[in-house]
C-alpha cells in the first residue's frame, strides 16, 4: 500500500446538498491537519490531535469569529480512506453554514475537490483496486435493490476476486508455454498438449459466462426498458398511467395526443425500471405527429420489452395487428388486447405473448407486473455470486481478452512458434489488469471519475 503524496490539499462537502441535522466536509493531503489546526478550536485544550479520536469544538476563520461548533477527526497519511493525510468536519447541515466552513478553508490553501477525487486518491494509494473504486459509484447510483446488491457484492471484493482466479489461471497457461520457449529441443508430449487445450477452453467458458452476464447487469445498472406502443387511441397513456400509479400523460379521446415520448422510472419487484408512453403509429398526422412516431419506431427497436396495445373494440383489430408489427423490429412483444370492457366477447384462445387487459376497470394489470417482473427475471443473473458485469467497459475488455486467448489457443493447436501464442496471452493479461487496474492510464482514470460527485 502506497502513501500519496498529493501536491494540492482539496476539500468538499461530502453529505448531499439540501438542510439537514447534520453536514459533513473531508478535507485531504499535506496541508490537512496544517488547516485544521488553524480553524478548529477545541474545547479541552492542550490536547494535541490524536489519530482517529473524535473532538468537540468550534470551527473559527481567519479572525478567530465562531463559524460553528463541530466535530472533527484527524487521520493520518496510510490510514485514511485517501491514503492522504486526512480530516473530515461534521457540523450543522444548513447550507450557509457549510459553504462558509468550504470556503474558510479554500481561503487557507486548500482547493474544490474534483468529481471522484476522494476515491481516486484511494485507489491510487492501493487502498482498493479500480472495480471496487467503481462500485463506490454504483452504490452511490442504487435506487432499487437489485442494483444495491450487485454494487455492494462489487465493493466486498467478490468480482475483483473472480477476475484474480482467471488471471492467474491465464499465466499458469502463459507460464506453460514460456517454458516450452525456454527449451525448445524438448518435444510436447501429447497429453501435456491436450491438457493445455482443455486448460484453455475452461478459462475461455469463464470468460464467455461473464460476458453473458452483461446482458442482465446492464439492467440492473441501466435498467429495464418498457416501451408501450400502438395505434393512437388504443390506451397507451391509460396504461402509462395505472404503470406509474399517477395522471403523468394526458389521456383524451382525440387521436394523436401524443406526439413525443414520455419517460419515467418506477420499481418492479426491486428492480428499477423505464417505462416510455410512445406516440400513436398511423399513417395519418402533421409534420409534428410524424416525427413523434419516427422517434416511436427507434424507441421501440431498443426495448428490452414491448408493450404492444390492441384495442379490440375496434373492427379489423386482428388485421391490424399483423400488419403494424411487420414494421417493429425487437423480439420481445407482448400483446395486450384492450378494452376488453368494451368488447362484446373476448378473443378466443390468444397466444402465450398476449394478455387481455382493460385501462378502465383495471383488469388484468396485476397479470401483466406479474409477467413484466418474470421476464426481467428471466434475464437477470445469480445475485449473490458477485461476479455480475455491469460496466460496458469490463465487457470491452473481457472481449477482447477473450479475442486473444482464442487466437493463442489456436496457434497451439497449429503447433507455431510457442513466442506467438505467449505475445497474445500477455495482450490478454494487460486486458484483465485493466479492469482492476493493475494497468490503467489517465485516460481510462479520467473517464471513469467523471462520473462521481463531487464528495466522493
Amino acid at each position: 500500500m502506497k502513501n500519496i503524496l498529493l501536491e494540492d490539499t482539496i476539500v468538499a462537502i461530502i453529505t448531499p446538498p439540501g438542510e439537514g441535522g447534520i453536514a459533513a466536509l473531508r478535507i485531504a493531503g499535506n496541508d490537512a491537519r496544517s488547516i485544521l489546526s488553524k480553524h478548529f478550536k477545541p474545547q479541552q485544550k492542550n490536547r494535541g490531535v490524536k489519530p482517529f479520536l473524535m473532538r468537540f469544538g468550534f470551527f473559527v476563520d481567519d479572525s478567530k469569529n465562531v463559524i460553528d461548533e463541530i466535530m472533527t477527526v484527524y487521520m493520518p497519511a496510510g490510514k485514511s480512506y485517501t491514503g492522504c493525510e486526512q480530516v473530515e468536519i461534521f457540523c450543522h447541515g444548513g447550507r450557509q453554514v457549510v459553504r462558509l466552513i468550504q470556503d474558510t478553508i479554500i481561503g487557507s490553501g486548500a482547493r474544490m475537490a474534483e468529481p471522484g477525487e476522494f476515491t481516486k486518491l484511494a485507489f491510487l494509494a492501493g487502498k482498493i483496486d479500480l472495480t471496487k473504486a467503481e462500485s463506490v459509484a454504483e452504490i452511490i447510483s442504487a435506487n432499487t435493490s437489485s442494483s444495491f446488491e450487485t454494487a455492494r457484492e462489487h465493493l466486498l471484493g467478490a468480482y475483483s476476486e473472480h477476475i484474480g482466479m482467471l488471471r492467474e489461471q491465464l499465466i499458469d497457461i502463459l507460464a506453460e508455454i514460456e517454458a516450452s520457449i525456454d527449451y525448445p529441443e524438448e518435444e510436447i508430449d501429447p497429453k501435456d498438449q491436450e491438457k493445455l487445450i482443455s486448460d484453455f477452453d475452461d478459462l475461455l467458458g469463464k470468460i464467455s459466462e461473464l460476458k453473458k452476464s452483461y446482458k442482465g447487469g446492464r439492467i440492473i445498472n441501466e435498467g429495464f426498458k418498457i416501451a408501450i406502443g400502438g395505434r393512437p387511441n388504443a390506451g397507451k397513456s391509460s396504461l402509462f398511467n395505472l404503470l406509474l400509479r399517477q395522471q403523468r400523460a394526458l389521456v383524451t379521446p382525440k387521436a394523436g395526443t401524443t406526439r413525443d415520448y414520455l419517460s419515467e422510472w418506477i420499481d418492479i419487484d426491486g428492480f428499477k425500471v423505464n417505462i416510455i408512453d410512445t406516440a400513436g403509429l398511423r399513417k395519418a398526422g402533421g409534420t409534428i405527429e410524424k416525427e413523434g412516431q419516427k422517434s416511436a419506431k427507434s424507441i421501440l427497436k431498443s426495448a428490452d420489452l414491448v408493450l404492444w396495445l390492441v384495442d379490440i373494440s375496434s373492427k379489423g383489430y386482428k388485421k391490424q395487428i399483423e400488419t403494424d408489427l411487420q414494421d417493429i423490429t425487437n423480439n420481445h412483444i407482448l400483446k395486450l388486447y384492450n378494452k376488453i370492457d368494451k368488447s362484446a366477447s373476448s378473443p378466443e384462445h390468444p397466444d402465450t405473448d398476449t394478455i387481455l387487459i382493460s385501462c378502465k376497470t383495471e383488469k388484468g394489470i396485476s397479470q401483466l407486473k406479474k409477467e413484466i417482473s418474470a421476464r426481467i427475471n428471466a434475464t437477470i443473473p445469480d445475485l449473490t455470486a458477485g461476479v455480475v458485469v455491469t460496466s460496458a467497459r469490463h465487457k470491452q475488455k473481457f472481449s477482447n481478452a477473450e479475442k486473444m486467448i482464442k487466437a493463442a489457443r489456436d496457434k497451439c493447436l497449429e503447433k507455431e512458434s510457442p513466442e506467438l501464442p505467449a505475445f497474445d496471452l500477455r495482450e490478454a493479461l494487460k486486458e484483465l489488469d485493466e479492469i482492476t487496474g493493475k494497468v490503467y492510464n489517465e485516460d481510462i482514470l479520467g473517464r471513469i471519475f467523471a462520473k462521481f460527485c463531487i464528495g466522493k
